[in-house]
């Protein structure tokens, strides 16, 4: 399977999904230890890539959707953002609705 097409798999069957570096557990750098800890502190599942351990999505999500920097979080198959916009979206509140309604879809 070429690596847009995984890419778009992952993003499509994951409501909540963050393109990181490590992983929420231990993450290997600040931008991404920032944007798990607002996901964790919505209190919902969400999926992860670790882009470190997987060369090939880290070469290609760039173009995926026209983002060049990590992390990188997708909500209902929607590209949200990177960091900055993840703990802007936290600060007001929105973060946790969107995240709220992406873990009910799932069911």
């Amino acid at each position: 399977m070429d690596v847009l097409e995984r890419i778009k798999e992952q993003v499509d069957n994951n409501p909540i999904v963050l393109y990181m570096k490590g992983t929420p557990q231990f993450p290997q750098c600040g931008f991404s230890s920032r944007a798990a800890a607002a996901l964790q502190d919505c209190g919902v599942e969400f999926a992860y890539v670790n882009i470190l351990a997987d060369p090939e999505i880290f070469e290609n999500l760039p173009r995926f959707a026209d983002w060049p920097t990590f992390p990188q979080l997708y909500i209902k198959g929607e590209l949200v953002g990177g960091c900055d916009i993840t703990l802007e979206l936290h600060q007001t509140g929105e973060l946790q609705k969107m995240t709220a309604e992406a873990a009910a879809s799932k069911s």
